[in-house]
């Protein structure tokens, strides 16, 4: 593999982001599929209590994650923009400083985690009867944090330098084994929510050691070496001004889930099994728009670092406009096959229910969705994450949270909560348009890349 072949600085502009973001989203969809298979088996062969506790336990993992994930975004932005100015010597100290990072991350998060899994829960308002099987489910999947962290850090990496098909490979072999696994453990060693978990686990740190292999092999543009690791604290520095805005936007967002995922909890469990279902559903429709996202960062901040400011403008409008068409047909035929997709999940009718019931709200509205998804990823392409911050923590987090609770109270029907969701997205969408239509994100990240 050349080092000109992982550029995105010269070329048509449509093609690249199609190129680009097709290997990520096969590669997501493994990932999202063997996050889902846990739901699928587990609903099937334990029943709905079981189903409402895998469920109820994704927004809590996304909460325990979510800081690191933000911070290593940061850390993706600088490689890739060192690379765009083929700066090779600051992209190799970008990855290292990353990973031994990510390393430290990994372990903070499985000892919290098991620390701390039933205290948040009971936050939550878990119900009696889900209560032992999600912290079972919880505390057996935060063994594999450090896999799952890694993975997501080589992840990073790959795509930064322009390679997003070489995730894409290792995910398909850990989701087959995932299900594999899955079959093997709930179906057929009925070891319940455990086993789900450790399948999910032990899928997670297969993709990371093959990640991994591969970038300390050689035969990739950056070659990953454990003796080069290092906290360069210039580096780790700019990782912090770019990634912490992210980090604690991803925080504080996550915490607005759980309080919304609290509120869903107070309608009981077959309101918890059918929104768990939307909302491992909802992550496959918008697959495509998320990895367009991540050719959209990646394209933005490579061509910053080559000075490219007109390309940036025109993939900028292109990206976002690609990304808002497909999120608008991915909702229509969302909305349109709710109830089968619902229905795979459980037999029984009231859980299918609340699950096309929040589809049918949400579905319609996603163009707002990857509206503000898109404008978030040219912003941070810019180096420019205070911006996304300030928008997805007042409106996400801050406004949703009190609309519901206002709501709620008077109210009291869980339609008031699926509410929040596409009138928090059109808000959102609303500043960032004004946002980059006003702003000198462009100019700024230019003067900046000059002067460093």
């Amino acid at each position: 593999m050349t080092e000109e072949k992982n550029l995105m600085t010269s070329g048509p502009i449509a093609p690249i982001l199609l190129k680009f973001a097709f290997p990520l989203f096969l590669g997501n969809l493994f990932q999202q599929l063997y996050n889902t298979v846990d739901s699928l088996v587990v609903g099937n062969v334990c029943g709905d209590a079981a189903l409402a506790a895998v469920s109820s336990s994704g927004s809590l993992c996304h909460l325990l994650i979510g800081f690191f994930q933000g911070v290593f975004m940061g850390a993706s932005v600088i490689i890739s923009q060192r690379w765009g100015a083929r700066d090779k010597e600051g992209a190799d100290r970008a990855l290292h400083t990353t990973v031994l990072f990510s390393l430290f991350a990994g372990v903070l998060l499985t000892v919290l985690g098991v620390l701390f899994t039933p205290v948040i829960l009971r936050w939550m308002g878990t119900p009696e009867n889900v209560m032992p099987n999600s912290v079972e489910y919880f505390r057996v999947w935060c063994g594999g944090l450090l896999g799952l962290v890694l993975y997501n850090t080589a992840t990073g990496i790959f795509q930064a330098l322009g390679d997003s098909r070489r995730p894409l490979y290792y995910l398909m072999i850990s989701a087959g084994a995932n299900v594999v696994l899955d079959l093997l453990f709930v179906a057929g060693l009925q070891m319940g929510v455990a086993g789900a978990a450790l399948a999910t686990v032990i899928g997670q740190a297969l993709s990371a050691v093959l990640a991994f292999g591969y970038l300390m092999s050689g035969k990739f543009v950056l070659r990953f070496r454990p003796s080069r690791m290092g906290l360069d604290r210039e580096m780790l520095g700019q990782v912090f001004r770019l990634g912490l805005p992210g980090g604690v936007q991803n925080s504080v967002i996550n915490i607005a889930n759980v309080v919304v995922q609290a509120n869903i909890n107070a309608f009981g469990d077959q309101a918890m099994a059918g929104c768990g279902s939307y909302f491992k559903l909802e992550g496959f429709a918008f697959l495509p728009i998320t990895c367009l996202t991540m050719a959209i960062t990646t394209f933005v901040g490579q061509n910053i670092g080559a000075g490219e400011e007109q390309r940036v403008r025109e993939g900028a409008r292109l990206g976002v406009a690609m990304t808002v068409g497909f999120a608008e047909l991915l909702g229509l035929v969302f909305f349109i096959g709710a109830p089968f997709f619902v229905g795979l999940f459980s037999p029984t009718p009231d859980v299918v229910a609340f699950g096309v019931r929040q589809a049918r709200t949400e579905s319609l509205f996603y163009c707002f969705l990857a509206f503000s998804h898109a404008s978030a990823a040219v912003l941070r392409g810019a180096g420019k994450t205070v911006t996304p911050m300030v928008v997805l923590l007042s409106v996400w987090c801050l406004f949703r949270i009190s609309y519901i609770t206002v709501m709620v109270a008077l109210f009291q029907n869980i339609l008031v909560v699926f509410t929040a969701y596409p009138v928090t997205w059109s808000i959102s969408s609303a500043l960032f348009a004004l946002s980059l239509h006003r702003g000198k994100w462009l100019e700024t990240a230019l003067s900046h890349k000059a002067r460093a």
